[in-house]
């Protein structure tokens, strides 16, 4: 599929739900607004102190991940490839006087729309499935970053795409399958089947392997991988929730249903062997 299709079929998608994701209980904008944040505890203690450091989110959405940062002092800019995505966060931004910056710009893009290097890019949960090439992804990161800055991704684990939706304990898809997967389904993950005219959309499978070696591969040294035991929606009906987060029953074997990296851009790049 060529770009140009997949892109402006997932664009109109994404256009149509951010109203709807803006009013939902999902993202509680009206928490946020109140001086919540949207950020998961790990990715505040993995990224460390943001004051004062310049950072850009990638495929931000409507941008409350982004003006989090923000509001924990990061000189924060987000990067959306959906325009109703980026007038919504700009709003946001307006209304709690968050200083931030928001630019509307396909991912693959970003190093000609931003136009600046960055200490920290920050990107992830549920971004990576709409990318179809994580080498091409991984130069952009490398790119974006100064010498010695460094990427943090959040992601939902692709293990959790091979097993059987209604109890995560049956393999039934294939982890190896990088096939496109063309999806025609009304509603979104925030508030089930809403009236939705746009409802067909392409995504990617990327395996974790093939992430990590992507970004090794952009010049990248890994700093850390980490697996985690819990996610933030109900992926199986199997699922118990637990405040923000949903894990699975207690006694029952766990498997990774997040994961989290660290990716750092060396200061000094070594010099070529002779």
């Amino acid at each position: 599929m060529a770009d140009a299709d997949y892109r402006e079929l997932n664009r109109a998608l994404w256009d149509e739900r951010v109203a709807i994701h803006a009013a939902s209980e999902f993202y509680d904008v009206a928490g946020f607004k109140a001086g919540g944040t949207a950020l998961r505890d790990f990715e505040v203690a993995e990224v460390g102190p943001v004051a004062g450091r310049r950072l850009v989110h990638l495929q931000c959405h409507f941008g409350l991940d982004t003006l989090s940062w923000a509001r924990l002092g990061a000189r924060a800019t987000g990067l959306d490839f959906s325009g109703a995505a980026i007038e919504t966060a700009d709003g946001i931004a307006a209304e709690c006087a968050i200083p931030a910056r928001f630019v509307q710009a396909d991912v693959y893009d970003a190093v000609e729309a931003l136009g600046e290097t960055y200490e920290i890019v920050y990107t992830g949960l549920g971004a990576l499935g709409w990318l179809p090439d994580m080498d091409r992804w991984a130069r952009v990161v490398a790119e974006l970053l100064e010498p010695g800055g460094f990427l943090h991704l959040s992601e939902f684990h692709p293990f959790t795409e091979v097993l059987d939706f209604t109890d995560g304990s049956t393999v039934t898809y294939d982890y190896f399958d990088r096939s496109p997967q063309v999806w025609d389904k009304p509603g979104t993950y925030t508030d089930g089947d809403q009236n939705t005219r746009h409802t067909r959309s392409v995504q990617f499978q990327h395996g974790l392997g093939e992430i990590v070696s992507a970004l090794a591969a952009a010049g990248l040294r890994i700093d850390f991988l980490h697996e985690h035991d819990h996610t933030l929606f109900e992926r199986f009906r199997s699922l118990e929730r637990h405040g923000r987060i949903y894990r699975l029953p207690a006694g029952r074997p766990r498997v990774p249903l997040m994961y989290s990296l660290r990716a750092t851009r060396p200061a000094v790049v070594p010099a070529a062997s002779a």
